[in-house]
């Protein structure tokens, strides 16, 4: 019995110039790429992190309430549940990704044990709720820590069947002689989060806050970690001992940019989408009011609208523009490091706010004590989600010669017109927000056009960059063309004239 497992298990390895999909073949011919699971679960991830806004979004703010005392009571909560909440849905997406650089190969059930980790990961955001509406009561954090603990089970026993059947992991896994350790190090990848998570449902009982430490630990950690053994190696001169193979250096790598920039567009066109879904629902007139009321004159009732799209569109075009920014930015960047990650990270949460600012400018468009906060709380908005896209820019110059094109980086012809482009948000919209603390009387429909009117500063800041430019370079070769200038006449002069 025991030889016949042997040779099955050598049956199992990799012969001589076969390709993993070939293998798979000699085992049963179930198997195939992970790529399309892999591209359905960042579609899922990217949607729940998004939609998690929708709590928030979604709180109901009494017309003769004030905007400023809801803040602090209901939605100071619920945006800093939503904040922590997204961020450990990005991370939770990370370590899926660092999963699946191991398994390259899926049968059926991986493909069920991943369904069933999708499916609790789709619940996140009903969990987030109760969190968000009784953040004094536990069984709300507790669920969502089980939840997150249940997950880091799921996928735990994904590494483990993966590694019982070594035709499914990456090809250099196989052929390595070092596959404990591939295995220990993806399973602490995956299990710390939910380790911290489990520490958060237990305490949730007891003491509230400490869950709450907990759960932001699982954000940090990782970055915690990596900065520990930074110090180690540079000040202490502790290297962690790791096998010198190719793979090893891939799997302690950042994440590609192909795979942050997938998941960041799955969060702009989800954002981007979530605006139009309260125009269809709440928007639309009733027949019988049309009838009745507008005498059968479906334009005349829309008009009443008119301020909801205007907000609508103005939103969109924020969103599409930072979207536009964001692509523009990583198009010139090579690699993206640690630190460019987790400000993408943290752009994305504030992007994935952007419907609750739409809310809010939507719901207090007419004249009212709540309109001019409600253009504040955009500002701020609009100003942090820029404001982290130039913090990347600018992380990505410190290392530019293994992150940047070279005609993005200093002194490259594309470095002045990005870095204006990157400041073009966070200076308008921090202008907008000091102009209403100045000027009472700025409404709403003005912030919207002015949302709007954007694009157009974008093809006029290139032909004032490039104006500055040539203004540029022609002030800095006067002294040349001048040093020029006087050798030529010097060169016309004879000697005698020289002398004299």
């Amino acid at each position: 019995m025991a030889e016949a497992e042997a040779k099955a298990a050598e049956a199992l390895r990799r012969p001589a110039g076969l390709s993993s999909e070939a293998l798979a073949e000699l085992a049963g011919g179930r198997q195939a790429s992970s790529q399309r699971l892999l591209a359905y679960s960042d579609a899922l991830l990217s949607i729940i992190a998004t939609v998690m806004i929708l709590p928030v979004a979604h709180t109901k703010i009494h017309a003769d309430q004030k905007l400023g005392e809801s803040v602090q009571q209901l939605l100071a909560t619920k945006i800093a549940v939503y904040l922590m909440t997204f961020l450990i849905v990005t991370v939770a997406w990370a370590a899926h990704v660092r999963l699946f650089q191991v398994i390259e190969l899926i049968d059926d059930v991986l493909a069920l044990l991943n369904l069933a980790c999708m499916m609790l990961i789709t619940f996140l955001p009903y969990t987030f709720s109760l969190m968000a509406s009784f953040p004094n009561i536990p069984f709300g954090i507790f669920m969502f820590s089980s939840c997150a603990v249940i997950i880091g089970a799921i996928q735990a026993v994904i590494v483990v069947y993966g590694f019982r059947h070594p035709y499914l992991l990456n090809h250099e896994i196989q052929e390595s002689e070092n596959q404990e350790f591939y295995k220990y190090h993806i399973l602490k990848i995956i299990l710390r989060g939910p380790t911290l998570s489990f520490f958060a449902a237990i305490f949730s009982f007891f003491f509230i806050p400490l869950s709450y430490i907990f759960l932001g630990l699982v954000i940090f950690f990782p970055h915690i970690s990596h900065l520990t053994k930074w110090f180690k190696s540079k000040f202490l001169g502790q290297e962690e001992e790791i096998p010198l193979e190719s793979f090893t250096v891939y799997l302690t790598e950042p994440l590609s940019k192909e795979r942050v920039e997938a998941f960041s567009d799955g969060v702009y066109a989800i954002v981007a989408t979530l605006l139009i879904l309260d125009i269809c629902e709440d928007n639309v007139p009733d027949a019988k009011e049309v009838r009745e009321k507008y005498h059968g004159h479906l334009i005349n009732a829309l008009s009443e609208y008119g301020p909801t799209f205007l907000a609508y569109f103005g939103s969109f075009v924020t969103i599409g523009l930072l979207w536009f920014v964001h692509h523009s930015l990583f198009l010139h960047v090579m690699k993206a490091t640690r630190l460019m990650g987790l400000l993408n990270t943290f752009s994305l949460a504030f992007i994935g706010g952007l419907p609750l600012a739409y809310q809010l400018t939507s719901e207090f468009s007419e004249k009212s004590h709540n309109e001019i906060e409600a253009i504040q709380v955009s500002c701020v908005t609009i100003f942090f989600a820029s404001i982290f896209q130039f913090g990347i820019w600018i992380a990505a110059l410190f290392y530019e010669r293994e992150t940047l094109h070279p005609f993005a980086r200093y002194g490259g012809k594309e470095h002045a017109f990005m870095f204006a482009k990157l400041a073009l948000y966070p200076c308008v919209s921090l202008s907008v927000f000091f102009l209403t603390c100045i000027v009472s009387e700025l409404s709403t429909t003005i912030f919207h056009l002015t949302q709007i009117i954007v694009p157009f500063a974008f093809l006029m800041l290139r032909i004032l960059v490039k104006i500055c430019l040539l203004a540029l370079k022609f002030i800095m070769s006067l002294p040349l063309r001048r040093n020029n200038i006087l050798e030529e006449e010097e060169a016309c002069l004879s000697p005698a004239e020289i002398l004299s």
